[in-house]
């Protein structure tokens, strides 16, 4: 791998991944306009890791208490299922701990809702984005669809509910929405975040919540990709190239999530909106004009 690729790579990651503008177009429509060959396994996990390190590093208050309260109610669960054991042994009745016992443990069970649709619709839609990644056409219609909701969330009334109010209704909704964005061209994080203001999501939750919960979706991808690996060859200098890559991406991300935080309560999406229905129809013309 060049220098210049990674470091091309790193840029194109770390903006689009947390930009309202869909990674996997971006990647879908360079690939398709200049040819160029599928990238590393190893190093496409490592731009994701780098990516997660961007939102941990945004977000590390919370990340920090839901690791923490996740750990408590797993430890709660196995304590409950002893306590259970016990009762049928000797016959007394057992005392269980609550498990959803504060703000944070609510907010494990929401992610956890988040990701259960999420899982699903990856794994039954896994061939079809696989045969839609390399489809101009596909790309750009996906774009498109990205640019009309974007411009549609600018539009929508201020919503209020934060953590307390949020069910697992909206939770589920979200994590919907978070599993068809894998097709290329749909933005995760603008089609996540819409779909929360559509809940009545106070805005800054709304795009908090997105980020956090595209922790457990990432993470299970990135382990599924890793038994894809195999005996992939990697040189010297494709692991300086790596890390260089991995570097840019997670600075360069660490900036997009700060800067689209702000451009949410801005209300700055339309400008999101004019840019992927554009790169759309850049794509469908290029998928007629290859044929």
């Amino acid at each position: 791998m060049s220098v210049l690729k990674a470091i091309l790579m790193g840029v194109i990651q770390g903006l689009t991944e947390f930009l309202p503008v869909s990674s996997s177009g971006h990647l879908g429509l360079i690939k398709g306009l200049f040819g160029m060959d599928s990238q590393s396994i190893l190093f496409d996990v490592l731009l994701h890791v780098a990516t997660l390190i961007s939102i941990c590093a945004v977000f590390y208050k919370d990340v920090l208490r839901i690791v923490i309260e996740f750990c408590g109610m797993c430890r709660d669960i196995f304590r409950n299922a002893a306590a259970l054991a016990r009762s049928l042994s000797d016959g007394k009745t057992p005392e269980y701990a609550r498990i959803i016992s504060s703000p944070y443990r609510r907010f494990v069970l929401l992610l956890i809702v988040s990701t259960i649709p999420t899982g699903i619709i990856g794994v039954f839609m896994k061939d079809i984005v696989e045969n839609a990644s390399s489809n101009l056409l596909v790309t750009g219609i996906c774009l498109i669809c990205t640019g009309l909701i974007l411009a549609l969330s600018d539009f929508l009334a201020d919503g209020d509910k934060k953590l307390k109010e949020m069910n697992m209704g909206d939770s589920f909704s979200v994590g919907v929405a978070q599993g068809v964005a894998t097709l290329p061209g749909l933005s995760r994080s603008g089609i996540t975040i819409v779909a929360g203001l559509l809940c009545g999501l106070d805005r800054k939750f709304a795009a908090k919540y997105s980020f956090l919960m595209s922790i457990p979706a990432v993470l299970g991808a990135l382990i599924l990709e890793l038994f894809n690996i195999g005996s992939e060859s990697v040189t010297g200098s494709d692991v300086g190239c790596y890390i260089l890559g991995m570097v840019i991406a997670a600075v360069i991300g660490y900036v997009a999530l700060r800067l689209l935080m702000n451009l949410v309560v801005s209300r700055y999406f339309k400008y999101f909106a004019i840019y992927c229905g554009a790169i759309g129809v850049v794509s469908i013309i290029a998928y007629f004009v290859k044929r």
